[in-house]
């Protein structure tokens, strides 16, 4: 019996050795898993031992020592911004507006951003609305209305070499909105609803001196177009005379010469410028030009008529 008490009592020892190391391997199991970390991209965790910094995890797999070490900050690497409410800022001509701005700025040094200031947005807020007074306390109130991206150069220098012992590095600054006095607003209305009509006149006036213009133009060229073409029928009316005169002279000179291969003698000349004579006579000019030839011709005519008379007379007295 006490052997089989002995070996009861044995086997319950091995049992509970057995739970007692599953446990353990559960435990150091759970244990493991619990202390693996995965960074995500473009995110780094600040790890601390014992309360002192210890390293940086970048983006992978990590693990740390379980009871010592631990997970001070999780800090995002990407770009961010930071919108602040309007601030009052006076200008150099004693005029009080409200001007918001926006930051854009990244952590570069995820130590210096853990241990460097308590509250690094609240820190930046601050900081922008100083810079911001001390510069706009420098510029009147037409030069802060127009020369925002110097302001915004100025202020993005100033905060960058300001939040450098803090990690962070601003890459941009905007100014959102500039909002004066509602006295000055409604004169900058006034005055920009002015500029509109004048623009708006020195337009009209324009675009009436180019029709103008236009207009002047086209009749210009009209007027051109009308003079080439009484020019060009001066020319071919010119150029038909002148080929109607050659024509004349073309059959002047082969009426000739017709004359001249028929061998025509001074009698038939004679007698074909009667003809003509006779036929001008007929017209109804007041005065005709007789050529030399003709009077010849015709005198010649009155003498035969008187010889002939004569003839007539002398007959009759021999009759009687």
């Amino acid at each position: 019996m006490s052997l089989i008490y002995t070996t009861l009592q044995s086997g319950a020892a091995g049992i509970w050795e057995m739970i007692v190391l599953m446990a353990a391997i559960i435990f150091i199991f759970l244990l493991l898993i619990k202390n693996v970390r995965v960074v995500p991209q473009a995110n780094v965790y600040v790890i601390e031992r014992l309360g002192t910094y210890k390293t940086t995890w970048q983006s992978g797999i990590h693990m740390k020592l379980p009871f010592f070490d631990r997970i001070a900050r999780r800090i995002s690497l990407k770009e961010r911004v930071a919108d602040f409410p309007p601030q009052p800022v006076i200008t150099k001509d004693n005029v009080t507006m409200q001007i918001d701005t926006v930051i854009f700025f990244q952590i570069v040094d995820p130590v210096l951003y853990s241990y460097g200031i308590e509250n690094p947005i609240v820190a930046i807020e601050n900081l922008t609305a100083t810079t911001l007074r001390n510069i706009i306390g420098d510029l009147e109130l037409d030069e802060t209305l127009t020369s925002r991206d110097v302001i915004n150069t100025r202020m993005r220098v100033t905060l960058d070499e300001a939040t450098d012992p803090w990690g962070i590095k601003v890459n941009r600054v905007e100014l959102k909105n500039i909002l004066p006095p509602q006295d000055i607003q409604t004169a900058m209305e006034r005055q920009m609803k002015a500029e509109r009509e004048k623009r708006e006149s020195i337009l009209i006036a324009e675009g009436q001196k180019e029709a103008a213009i236009r207009v002047a133009e086209g009749d210009k060229e009209a007027a051109i177009l009308r003079a080439d073409a009484r020019k060009e029928t001066a020319i071919r009316e010119s150029d038909g005379e002148a080929q109607a005169i050659l024509n004349l002279q073309a059959a002047t000179a082969k009426g000739l010469q017709m004359i001249k291969d028929v061998q025509a003698d001074d009698s038939l000349i004679a007698l074909k410028s009667l003809e003509t004579f006779i036929k001008v006579a007929d017209g109804r000019a007041t005065k005709i030009i007789i050529p030399s030839e003709i009077q010849s011709l015709a005198g010649l005519a009155v003498s035969v008529k008187e010889m002939l008379a004569d003839v007539d007379t002398g007959d009759n007295k021999e009759a009687k």
